[in-house]
């Protein structure tokens, strides 16, 4: 499991990819299509059009990291295919990369006084 340390914001590519493109080509989706920095330091996740594969970039500081992921058994669950990205929270993203439906996803806060 990667889970983000941080405030990284995260990106989620809503149409899917050319799988054949490496970090230099996402990173140019990025800038051309959605108009966003890839060397910002935020998380961009993409889609293939098999539903059980994913890609993320991220600049650390120092280089793009590439992470690709197949999810055996079956697929991912993306949202609904439009242009564009939407953002997305870290639980979320959390639950899209184990396979979850990341969109039933919610963070709730829990009353500490209630558990005394």
């Amino acid at each position: 499991m990667i889970s983000p340390a941080g405030n990284f914001k995260l990106y989620l590519a809503s149409k899917p990819v050319d799988f054949r493109k490496g970090m230099d080509g996402l990173a140019a989706i990025v800038m051309k299509e959605f108009q966003l920095d890839p060397f910002s330091g935020a998380i961009f996740i993409f889609r293939s059009k098999r539903l059980d594969r994913m890609k993320l970039i991220v600049w650390d500081g120092t280089g793009l990291i590439l992470v690709y992921k197949r999810l055996e058994g079956k697929g991912f669950e993306w949202p609904r295919m439009q242009d564009g990205v939407i953002s997305i929270s870290k639980t979320q993203f959390e639950a899209l990369f184990e396979g979850l439906d990341w969109r039933r996803v919610t963070s709730r806060r829990i009353n500490r006084l209630a558990l005394v």
